[in-house]
């Protein structure tokens, strides 16, 4: 039977309309600060941040605020990931542990952020590692909810029908709960990497010595929008970056998980 649905283009053609998108952005972007419906003082022009940045990788001065900026990301991000994966296990397997704290972490996950970076540059200096504590706070909510989700979904049929084949707790907790909450880490990885970037460019932001968030904030504080779109546009490309490189550990990882087959004959 024919499948009704539309078959989608192959991943060539996907990331030809990708590129396409961007380019078209550009060439906006050029056309409107070019013919002076938005001022190239405020709003800069797309050569000259590409020029910009190509001579910032060039010389090598962006690549040691880069690396600071990569590195409180980096660890940011695991250690973030790897307390929401604890917790969010832990919470949903001790129901009653979940209902205690269930209002303390709705509580904390509140608090705007750009609240905590003043008490964590004051707790842990201005440092990488206040930095790093930002990050973690926006990332670790991200991955226990999703976590959480992930275990308590986990159909109460397959849990029976295992621990009827005899299944221990490390065989459930290997065969049936981690494959179950897998997808629902890697879908909050793909936002956590963003998250992580953005607690370590604002920890920067409001106080540091390097990184690309100080080079913004610097730009900033003489006008110099090309260099706030640089930065921004680095940003960017690293977080595009990082996060293909989350999804091809996804695929490696989830390669037992049934394939889209929308669009395709049935």
């Amino acid at each position: 039977m024919r499948s009704h649905a539309k078959r989608l283009p192959g991943r060539p053609v996907i990331l030809l309309l990708q590129l396409g998108v961007l380019i078209a952005f550009f060439l906006v972007w050029h056309v409107l600060t070019d013919t002076g419906i938005l001022s190239p003082f405020f709003f800069g022009t797309p050569g000259a941040v590409l020029a910009r940045t190509w001579a910032d990788f060039a010389s090598g001065v962006i690549w040691y605020h880069l690396g600071i900026t990569l590195l409180e990301t980096a660890l940011a991000f695991v250690i973030g990931t790897v307390a929401g994966i604890a917790f969010g296990f832990w919470f949903a397997r001790a129901p009653l542990v979940s209902l205690v704290f269930d209002p303390y972490i709705k509580a904390v996950n509140a608090l705007p952020r750009v609240v905590l970076a003043p008490i964590f540059a004051l707790w842990l200096g201005l440092g990488i590692w206040s930095k790093v504590a930002l990050g973690v706070t926006l990332v670790f909510f991200i991955v226990f909810f999703n976590v959480y989700q992930g275990v308590k979904e986990v159909s109460p049929v397959v849990l029976a029908n295992a621990r009827m084949l005899g299944a221990s707790s490390r065989d459930l907790f290997r065969h049936v709960y981690l494959p179950s909450a897998l997808s629902w880490v890697f879908s909050s990885l793909h936002t956590a990497v963003g998250f992580a970037m953005v607690g370590a460019v604002v920890g920067e932001y409001l106080g540091s010595a390097a990184g690309l968030g100080y080079r913004i904030h610097q730009a900033e504080g003489v006008f110099d929008t090309v260099g706030v779109f640089s930065g921004m546009l680095v940003l960017t490309i690293f977080v595009v970056l990082i996060d293909s490189a989350v999804t091809m550990i996804e695929k490696r990882l989830l390669h037992w998980r049934p394939q889209d087959t929308s669009g395709g004959q049935h």
